[in-house]
């Protein structure tokens, strides 16, 4: 016999209207009913803010998750990354009420609670009384009182708790915010709203419909509007998911029929897939176990089944021969993916850009010696750190790498993505009327 359904499954964090009096917290200190959303998005929240454990690996390590139905997980995914989309400004509201710093799992609890309230448009009494619900399950009685007495001021003033604040500058920590610059408010903006879905068309497909059609061809829905496994022809191979920006360096490589052309670090295929349908002979070469089976269930969707998939390190592998063209989508802090995965911004650390420049300085030296003499390389990451951009572009070139800047013809689609150097530059608020796209860098280069 099938179980019945959780008591708060729904994607708004609020709790499902089946639920009975028997389900609700025990005023005395008894048992508690369970509650999968919310105690699977207390683990994520507590991962990423107290073990500094990205959004997924947090989900994994959740004992909750493993036995909780899909809808379960898939809310309490929203409700943790609304959390941390929001968090500056939850601990702002939070402030006033607090005398004292509380335990750390009794704040990602209040946390929780001021996510559903301001940003979810769950009923008051629901978001109140499922965190103190919460507090119970972890253990947590003895604050229990200080959970309902402070999510009930919070949700007393409403709205209004927000007013005044000014949210973008205070969700974003500081250091990122000064090293984005001018672009640090459009970019803020932008990232405490769920990101839009778009969909790349494998060439001579027809698109799912009811989506806009992107200046590059991306075929774009509304966050929340559509499930991509349920799309007509997504079964078939007719698209694969990649956000638009994600899409232009591949076609900025300008790859031909017959080219011979590897993809480094190539997971999850999104862009292998747009140099095989452009008529390459593609190497997709990925380091990473999990990752590599995922690239090679994402290409045998789209039925690519000549592109030859190579478990190696892109820092050492060689190919047999030299290469015509080469796309480098190193890997990156993914600062230009915070709109997904807004855990980056609470787990990096400004030392960890040291790092990862390291790494795509062997990539790029590596990849430079895989080309023939006027081989083409797009080097791109989905960064927003100028130290991962600009300034590897500029290493690229004292590493002997010729420039061959993007001309204004090839990105007329979206000519504010164009650098006075000719590489390619995107934030979250660019086309923020219509969702904005994920931040990344590109610029192309030659080997003489």
């Amino acid at each position: 016999m099938k179980s019945p359904p959780s008591p708060s499954s729904r994607p708004d964090g609020r709790p499902d209207a089946r639920r009975n009096r028997a389900g609700r917290p025990d005023r005395r200190g008894g048992k508690v009913a369970p509650d999968p959303t919310r105690d699977i998005a207390f683990d994520i929240v507590e991962g990423v803010i107290v073990h500094r454990r990205m959004l997924d690996t947090s989900l994994e390590h959740s004992a909750a998750a493993r036995t909780a139905e899909p809808r379960d997980r898939a809310a309490a995914h929203r409700l943790a990354a609304t959390v941390l989309r929001h968090m500056g400004t939850a601990n702002e509201v939070l402030a006033p009420f607090l005398k004292r710093e509380p335990p750390e799992p009794v704040r990602v609890v209040l946390l929780i609670g001021v996510a559903q309230l301001l940003f979810l448009d769950t009923p008051p009494h629901a978001a109140v009384a499922t965190s103190v619900a919460l507090a119970r399950r972890r253990g947590l009685v003895p604050f229990a009182g200080l959970v309902n007495a402070v999510l009930r001021r919070v949700a007393g003033g409403g709205a209004e708790a927000l007013e005044g604040l000014d949210q973008p500058r205070l969700d974003v920590p500081a250091w990122l915010w000064q090293s984005w610059g001018r672009l640090a408010r459009p970019i803020a903006s932008a990232l405490g709203h769920e990101p839009p879905l778009d969909l790349t068309i494998k060439p001579g497909c027809e698109a799912p419909p009811g989506g806009e059609v992107m200046p590059n061809g991306s075929v774009r829905f509304a966050a929340g509007t559509v499930k991509v496994a349920e799309l007509p022809g997504f079964a078939e191979g007719t698209f694969w998911v990649q956000d638009m920006a994600a899409t232009l360096p591949a076609r900025l490589l300008n790859v031909t029929k017959g080219e011979r052309v590897a993809d480094l670090c190539a997971a999850p295929g999104g862009k292998t897939a747009q140099l095989a349908c452009a008529g390459a002979e593609v190497f997709a070469i990925e380091r990473e176990g999990r990752r590599l089976e995922r690239l090679r269930a994402n290409l045998a969707r789209l039925g690519l089944a000549d592109v030859k998939v190579i478990h190696a390190d892109a820092a050492t592998w060689k190919p047999e021969a030299p290469l015509d063209a080469i796309l480098l989508d190193a890997p990156c802090s993914a600062t230009g993916t915070i709109r997904r995965h807004p855990d980056a911004m609470w787990i990096k650390r400004p030392r960890d850009i040291a790092t990862m420049t390291e790494g795509q300085d062997r990539l790029l030296a590596a990849a430079r010696d895989m080309l023939r003499p006027g081989g083409r390389l797009v080097y791109a990451v989905c960064s927003l750190q100028p130290e991962e951009g600009e300034q590897r572009a500029r290493a690229a070139q004292a590493m002997g790498l010729i420039p061959d800047p993007f001309t204004p013809e090839e990105l007329a689609f979206l000519p504010q993505a164009r650098t006075p150097e000719g590489w390619l530059r995107t934030h979250p608020g660019m086309l923020a009327d219509h969702g904005g796209m994920d931040g990344f860098f590109a610029a192309r280069f030659r080997r003489g």
